[in-house]
Order: C-alpha cells, then structure tokens, then sequence
C-alpha cells in the first residue's frame, strides 16, 4: 500500500488495533468507509493438534487489504512506528493486551474501543461469557475513550439488545460483532467532527467480566439450575462447561431444567433418562443434559451418550 497517496489533510488517519473474529466486522467496516493507515494485532500462534501457525483473523484482513499490519509482543515495542504514522484516531476491538498511556496520548483525537457489554457492568476481557452465566436479560455494545483503568474509560455511544433464553456465547459473540460494527460506524461522524458526548462512567455500578479460568468452567452441582443453565450456555460454544464422569472430562454444551425434586439424593447424581439426555440432581431439582462430550470424543446427544452408559445412580463431580 502506498501510504503517500493518502491525502491525511482530508482524510483521518486511523489505526485499528484488534485480534479475534470478533474483531472482523468492525474493521471490514472501517476499511470500507475510511482509509485506515496501519492494522496492529497479536503474534501469530501455533493452533490445533499440528501445532500450525495460523495468522490471527484481523491479520488475515489486513493482508486481503495491503494495509500495513504490526504484531509486536508487547505494544510497547511498536510506539515508535505508530507515532510516525501520525494517526489521528486509534480504534481498539477486542485487542489483547493493555494500552499503556504513552500510547493512548499519541492520537490528536484520542484512543477508542469497541466493548461488547453496556458499561460499567462487565468491564474486562470475557463480558460475553459473562453476561449469560450471570443471568442478565440484555447486554450491547458501549464505545468509549480509553483510559489506564481497565475499560474506566468515558462512554460515548451504547446500544442494547435483549438476552434470549436459549442464547449462548457463540450466538451472542456474532450479533454483538455486527452491533459494534454498526455502532461504530454510527457513532465515528462525531468523533471526528468534535461533538460525541462523553460520558463519565458510574464507578458505584461497575461489575466484572474477566477472562474465563479453568475454575469457571467447572460445574457445581451443589449450585442451582438456573445457574448451571447459564454457565452451559454462557461457555457454549468456547471453552465449554465441563463435570467429570468417572474421572474424565465431560463438557456439558446444552442441558435445560425440570420441575422435579430429589432431596433424598446426592447434588451431581444421575436421576433419569429423558428423550433428548439425562437428568443430575442439584441443589433445587434437576437440569437434563441434552448434549456432551466425553475427553477424547467427538460432541453427541446426551441420550446417545446415555445409551453407551449405565448411568442411573452414577455421581458426577
């Protein structure tokens, strides 16, 4: 790409930081409205069982498009060339890493990011993950400033949309990924000539969504229905819920509830067999797993699973 041909007296000079699939839309939406001077996003990873190296999915747009693309491992090591590039705006999605404040004085009109929940609630790096598992009814896409606090920054523009009761992660990741492309878009006219509102954030109103941990995927049956239904949907269809099941790994992707009641068994036994899976004791009733996957093994019908297995009585841990 020939950076000299950009008339930057007209044009703004923006920077995209991103990483992930989730990152795509809004770029692609960048890239097809404004002249976007450079592309910064995290090394390459060795992915599957090959151990490949794969080019992250922001990398792989900024090759479709010849447009510069930075991947320092730490930002810091790229602060020179991005102050060279002059940019007047940098837009971060989803990025990976923190910005540090010498970076974020650097554009004329300041750094802005794409977050995928209604801030202050979910700052942090798994707000979709964590929407579902904590059982909110709505969640949407906030711009905002950035600052050095985590995701403190002040809110510009937000959008909601509503949390079905069959949603999960994966079904909510790409309906916010397309909201933030189009709040994005909405929103930049105003960035740019000056007149966005700025928003400070309500610090008393602030929750949590960090990364998800090893811990967090793990259910507890002493815990209630209603909350093991949205940690199974809340990690579907990454990294996935999981119990163990006579010391192995099974991931739980889809269970729903029941009216039914055993007190006299213990939280994580196997109660029944159902149509579409079985049912587990936990501490207020019963969930039916519809859909699991044993370690080594390809996803199935839970009913399928329980057909392979003498499971009634079983306890899960």
């Amino acid at each position: 790409m020939d950076l000299e041909k950009i008339n930057i007296n007209k044009d703004p000079v923006i920077i995209f930081m991103g990483t992930p699939e989730f990152s795509v839309p809004v770029l692609e939406g960048l890239i097809k409205n404004y002249q976007v001077r450079a592309i910064i996003t995290q090394p390459d990873k060795k992915v599957g069982r090959k151990g490949e190296i794969k080019p992250t999915p922001v990398k792989e747009v900024a090759l479709k498009h010849n447009i510069l693309c930075l991947q320092p491992n730490k930002i810091r090591e790229a602060l020179q060339e991005i102050n060279q590039l002059e940019p007047d705006l940098i837009i971060t999605c989803a990025y990976g890493q923190i910005l540090p404040l010498d970076l974020l004085v650097i554009p004329r009109l300041g750094c802005i990011n794409v977050h995928a929940s209604l801030l202050p609630k979910l700052r942090g790096g798994a707000p979709i993950h964590h929407a579902i598992m904590d059982g909110e009814v709505e969640t949407g896409i906030t711009i905002m400033y950035m600052a050095e606090g985590m995701d403190s920054g002040d809110i510009i523009s937000q959008k909601a949309i509503p949390i079905t009761s069959d949603e999960t992660a994966s079904s909510l990741h790409d309906k916010l990924k397309i909201l933030g492309r189009d709040l994005l878009l909405e929103t930049l006219p105003s960035i740019l000539n000056g007149t966005n509102k700025r928003i400070k954030q309500d610090e008393a109103k602030v929750t949590y969504g960090f990364n998800i941990t090893r811990e967090d995927e793990k259910i507890n049956f002493n815990d209630t229905k209603r909350n093991i239904v949205n940690k199974v949907r809340g990690l579907n269809s990454w990294p996935g819920a999981y119990c163990l099941f006579e010391d192995k790994v099974l991931k739980v992707w889809a269970c729903r509830r029941t009216n039914n009641v055993f007190d006299n068994l213990r939280d994580g036994t196997i109660t029944n067999i159902y149509q579409d899976g079985f049912g587990v004791k936990v501490s207020n009733g019963e969930v039916v797993f519809t859909e699991v996957q044993l370690a080594g093994k390809s996803k199935i019908k839970a009913v399928d699973f329980a057909n392979g297995h003498n499971l009634i009585g079983k306890v899960l841990k």
